[in-house]
């Protein structure tokens, strides 16, 4: 789990989690319905019931999402390919799925999986609130339940990536070209017009006097957007990448440390003389462990001439490393999963020889844009 993240179980074997923003929005949508929506829907109800079928409706709402999401999950998994977490955030969910699908079929059952799993709630709510009682708590509740998951649907079938219906997009010209990148690339320029579509819209329904709802829509079409150009991006930098090994661009120059060097010495010896990031904590000729500048940040520093780099080291056996034959996008994305600026680099004897960084990676793209160019 990233550190933006609450880690609150797993559900067949796939880690779960709650990002910060989730309860930003919990707490707005929450708010909406007890302090807007119901009242306007049903009248007579006293406050408590007003705020409980908020909040009822709110934590249904996220299980529906968490379903959704599961669902993506589960036929991935039928396909063998890895899930690595599922996080729910401000604009709902997503399943980190760790490598793209083998071919147009896999990509196809994945992407359609979600809406398939939000329609089959939203049928169930509807039915639910039928049998219910007219303006009680329970219909409440599940008539919206089943209006927000049709709008789900509806709208993650919109076929621009990343949302689930440009997935599917993708999947099918995929199949029709059989070129992946093609695909991705066409599927992601239609995220970023339907991205567009959504910021006009917002726009036009603030000029109107619906602020908030325009903002709302304006910032979902800034998320897609977004979204979509980092993944055109992303195409880039995986087509320039492709084939590269973490050997062709990492540094074999590192810093070793003696592990009984005070947090105070390590500034000014290091950090500030030679502005180093990162370095290998070494003890009688043996490497225990690997520090980077980020550790000091947990000592006070007044404690910086009396605490040693042992103390604040990460050991050899919790350290994220990589091997020098590993691909490099590889490399890349346990970066990014694990939040880290670099990786050493381990030979098959489990010997550190050398440093892989970002910087190492923006150096390797920068000389192949060079020789592109000449």
């Amino acid at each position: 789990m990233r550190k933006n993240q609450i880690y609150i179980g797993r559900i067949k074997g796939i880690a779960v989690g709650l990002d910060y923003s989730w309860f930003l929005i919990f707490i707005l949508v929450t708010w909406i319905l007890a302090g807007s929506y119901f009242p306007s829907q049903f009248k007579g109800w006293s406050t408590f019931e007003y705020w409980i079928s908020g909040a009822v409706t709110s934590v249904l709402f996220f299980l529906s999402v968490l379903l959704h999401e599961i669902s993506h999950s589960v036929v991935a998994g039928k396909f063998k390919i890895k899930v690595n977490q599922i996080t729910l955030f401000i604009f709902g969910g997503i399943a980190e799925i760790k490598e793209e699908p083998k071919n147009s079929s896999q990509e196809f059952w994945i992407a359609i999986a979600g809406p398939i799993m939000s329609l089959i709630i939203a049928v169930v709510s509807y039915f639910i609130s039928r049998i219910s009682p007219e303006h009680s708590q329970l219909y409440a509740i599940f008539d919206y339940l089943f209006q927000i998951n049709l709008i789900l649907v509806l709208f993650n079938l919109i076929p621009g990536f990343p949302l689930d219906g440009g997935r599917v997009f993708r999947a099918i010209v995929w199949s029709i070209t059989k070129d992946f990148q093609r695909a991705t690339n066409i599927a992601a320029t239609v995220g970023r017009f339907f991205g567009f579509i959504f910021i006009l819209i917002g726009f036009f329904m603030m000029m109107r006097g619906a602020v908030i709802d325009g903002i709302w829509i304006a910032f979902i079409g800034w998320f897609l957007e977004s979204a979509a150009l980092a993944q055109l991006q992303r195409q880039v930098l995986y087509k320039l990448l492709a084939g590269k090994k973490v050997e062709d661009a990492m540094s074999k120059a590192f810093a070793l440390l003696p592990a009984n060097t005070t947090i105070q010495e390590f500034i000014d010896n290091e950090i500030l003389l030679r502005n180093r990031r990162f370095f290998i904590v070494e003890d009688k000729g043996v490497q225990i462990g690997f520090v980077t500048v980020h550790a000091i940040k947990s000592v006070p520093k007044e404690l910086w001439e009396s605490t040693t780099i042992r103390e604040i080291m990460t050991p050899m056996s919790g350290v994220k490393k990589t091997h020098p034959e590993e691909p490099l996008l590889d490399a890349l994305k346990q970066m990014d999963k694990n939040g880290v600026n670099q990786l050493p680099v381990f030979d098959e004897n489990d010997k550190i020889i050398g440093i892989i960084s970002r910087e190492n990676i923006l150096s390797l793209l920068n000389t192949i844009h060079l020789n592109e160019l000449g």
